[in-house]
């Protein structure tokens, strides 16, 4: 090869080396839950792990968690509106208003799992929920089940669960426990275990997760009631639209790829699968010596369905009320 080949050649390549690193971009991603949470350390070491491996190192993540970007995870939605991160990861119940149409997938249903209500949330999405999230380029949406109360007395009977105060898992489940019997008492997770300590609550609505570490409830609890209507938190994880607009067509189909169902399913097997292995410590944990582990009755459970089908009722009115006349109709499509 002549000299002037080999300067040419050397000048394409630092010119296509300049030209690609011009082109890189790194995305930052706001959460407000700690760094070792297993949807950073999972969700986002996946998602991070993808987008760098199939843009070649030019397109990556910068994750910012414990409320770095922002205090509190009520304003995550509004922040990643707003471009404050590009991404964040929140939950609807916080902006119920913005939300309406998806949080019905809180209440109980025929889904028992955070991998099968996941499933039925995206079975209706197109039809029923999108609209929800036209102001940001949504990455996924999921749940985590809570299939279990942890509670100071014993709450698996209709009559031990009257006059107890029992955090809802969201405000719009407040019907679900007052059908119950119970007194419905707001409380965000992190206040709960000083709240089952101090008897300012007599139960909540748990994962497995919540029992052991972090949060620890295993050690202010005295029942763990399991066969209980299971209810559902919701989570989202969206990017800012002119963000993900401004990207290259190559950057906006890697994250086109990976957003969506796969994202959605990703984020529901980390809870499912924390959950899962906060039972194995259970199973086996000296904390767990002096709960009482209970299962609620068939009839019991019979019961509780019967009034969780009142209070739904109360629900639904108040959808209607505000004029979301197609309540019942995305309810039973979440759950045909």
């Amino acid at each position: 090869m002549k000299l002037t080949n080999i300067l040419t050649a050397a000048a394409f390549a630092a010119a296509t080396t300049i030209a690609s690193a011009s082109h890189s971009e790194e995305l930052s991603v706001a959460t407000f839950i700690p760094p070792q949470h297993h949807i950073n350390a999972n969700l986002f070491k996946w998602f991070g792990d993808e987008l760098e491996s199939r843009s070649g190192g030019t397109l990556t993540l910068q994750l910012f968690p414990a409320g770095q970007l922002g205090a509190g995870p009520v304003q995550q939605y509004k922040r990643v509106v707003e471009g404050v991160a590009d991404i964040t990861f929140g939950l609807q119940a916080y902006t119920p208003t913005i939300f309406p149409k998806s949080m019905l997938i809180i209440p109980p249903g025929k889904a028992t799992t955070a991998l099968e209500s996941t499933e039925r949330l995206l079975s209706v999405y197109d039809e029923h929920l999108a609209d929800e999230y036209e102001d940001v380029k949504l990455l996924g949406i999921f749940t985590v089940a809570g299939n279990a109360w942890a509670a100071t007395s014993d709450v698996s009977t209709i009559d031990g669960l009257k006059g107890t105060k029992m955090v809802p898992y969201a405000a719009m489940t407040t019907p679900l426990v007052e059908a119950l019997g119970a007194v419905p008492v707001q409380m965000p997770v992190t206040e709960m275990y000083t709240g089952l300590s101090t008897g300012t609550i007599d139960s909540t609505t748990a994962t497995y997760n919540n029992m052991t570490p972090p949060w620890n409830f295993w050690d202010v609890s005295d029942f763990f009631v399991e066969n209980v209507p299971v209810q559902f938190a919701l989570f989202f994880v969206a990017m800012n639209k002119d963000r993900y607009l401004g990207l290259s067509d190559e950057h906006r189909a890697i994250v086109d790829e990976l957003a969506g169902e796969v994202f959605s399913m990703k984020g529901a097997e980390s809870f499912h699968n924390t959950d899962m292995a906060s039972l194995e410590k259970m199973r086996s944990a000296e904390q767990m010596q002096n709960i009482n582990w209970v299962t609620v009755s068939d009839e019991e459970r019979a019961k509780m369905d019967a009034a969780v089908a009142a209070g739904l009722e109360v629900v639904f009115a108040d959808y209607e009320s505000r004029g979301i006349a197609d309540v019942r109709a995305i309810y039973d499509a979440i759950n045909q």
